[in-house]
């Protein structure tokens, strides 16, 4: 039989417990603490003090106690000072986030990726200079934990190493270790797909927060999916799972880019609405947010489309509302407009398809974090090994 956790196991515990919530909720009072972790006063204060100790979160009295008595302290965390770097690498787009502790994004920049050389080192060359601009408004006394990095590929969860990514020609390409040799190995890079993070930054900050069974859709160039089942991701072996886009749904369908044919991708993805439009150029956000402008002004064609994809959005949604029975279904990237705009389309595809006791309760919605989900996903990555270990002293 397992052993009774030590004392030092269970304050370890509650002290990475008591600074996930307030990373999470944001301010909080020690008696809101007190109650949501079901620790005493003594507790709580002893756990602050310590977390301030290690500047990690500060305390101070409200503004407006709005009762008699004592007010209860108001912890906060120390955003300014504990901060991550969050990267996300797309077809068309790098960019690169200083979040601080709490989720407070306190810079930003983002540029399109870089034409020509088409390696890892090229692109993570173009993010160092990103970096390199920001430096300037570090103040010297901040702590940088860890980066988290989003990319619309293939990950293998070890060790980084992006398996696929078609639309940039890479395949085993080393992503991690080219982040390593320029910005250093003294601090944790995490990597993972940017649907698996997208899902989990909707999942703890955004329109999921309230769900622990979900899936996230993500489209541009290509489909991905993020899945969180009981409150956990899914990432499968080696961090390959849901690959969502590459389940085979039209045996007659046209080739895919993974070397398939008849993928979800090919029926729902950009190129196939643009197809079903018939325009053979204007690819990318501005082609499919033309289509979709079209259909809104009465184009017969474009509204021909749109219901077509719908129709294939919905065929996917019912099949992974069967297997994963999720409590809601979120579209992200240009699946977002897609979805609003045949949202008849996409439920009456589920209603038909799926099974009752699986799609009555589903919500279907949009993500409110909009393009930055998954670059938030990637900080809250990034801050994990500290919510985990706050007094760690590999991370102080």
């Amino acid at each position: 039989m397992r052993a009774s956790p030590s004392q030092e196991e269970i304050r370890r515990y509650n002290l990475g417990a008591l600074l996930r919530s307030v990373h999470v909720r944001g301010a909080t009072t020690r008696a809101e603490l007190t109650t949501s972790l079901g620790l005493n006063r003594s507790t709580i204060g002893a756990l602050t003090a310590e977390l301030a100790g290690a500047g990690l979160v500060s305390e101070e009295v409200p503004l407006s106690a709005g009762r008699a008595g004592r007010p209860s302290l108001v912890v906060r965390p120390e955003s300014e000072r504990v901060y991550c770097f969050g990267f996300s690498i797309e077809v068309d787009q790098l960019t690169v986030a200083r979040v601080g502790l709490g989720g407070v994004v306190l810079d930003r920049r983002e540029m399109p990726r870089p034409g020509g050389e088409n390696t890892t080192k090229a692109v993570v060359a173009a993010l160092a200079g990103l970096v390199r601009d920001m430096l300037a408004g570090i103040p010297p006394s901040a702590r940088y934990v860890g980066s988290g990095v989003a990319v619309s590929a293939m990950v293998r969860k070890d060790d980084g190493r992006v398996r696929l990514m078609p639309h940039m020609d890479w395949v085993d390409q080393p992503l991690t270790e080219a982040l390593v040799d320029i910005f250093g190995d003294e601090r944790p890079i995490a990597m993972r797909n940017n649907a698996d993070l997208a899902a989990l930054a909707e999942h703890v900050r955004g329109v999921a927060v309230d769900c622990d069974n979900l899936i996230y859709l993500d489209g541009d160039a290509g489909v991905g999916g993020g899945i969180i089942a009981a409150g956990r991701p899914v990432h499968g072996h080696g961090g390959h799972g849901g690959e969502v886009g590459h389940m085979v749904v039209n045996t007659h369908g046209k080739p895919c880019g993974c070397g398939s044919s008849g993928c979800w991708e090919t029926e729902i993805g950009e190129h196939a609405l643009l197809s079903a439009a018939a325009r053979d150029t204007g690819g990318g956000r501005e082609g499919i947010f033309s289509v979709l402008d079209a259909a809104s002004r009465g184009d017969a064609g474009a509204q021909s489309a749109v219901r077509q994809v719908g129709d294939w959005l919905g065929f996917g949604v019912a099949n992974l509302v069967n297997i994963f029975n999720p409590e809601m279904v979120i579209f992200g990237g240009t699946l977002r407009e897609v979805y609003l705009a045949a949202a008849a389309q996409v439920r009456s595809r589920l209603n038909r398809q799926a099974l009752p006791a699986c799609r009555e309760h589903v919500r279907l919605r949009t993500p409110i974090l909009g393009d930055d989900a998954a670059l938030l996903g990637a900080a809250e990555l990034a801050f994990e090994p500290l919510l985990a270990a706050p007094l760690d002293d590999a991370l102080r």
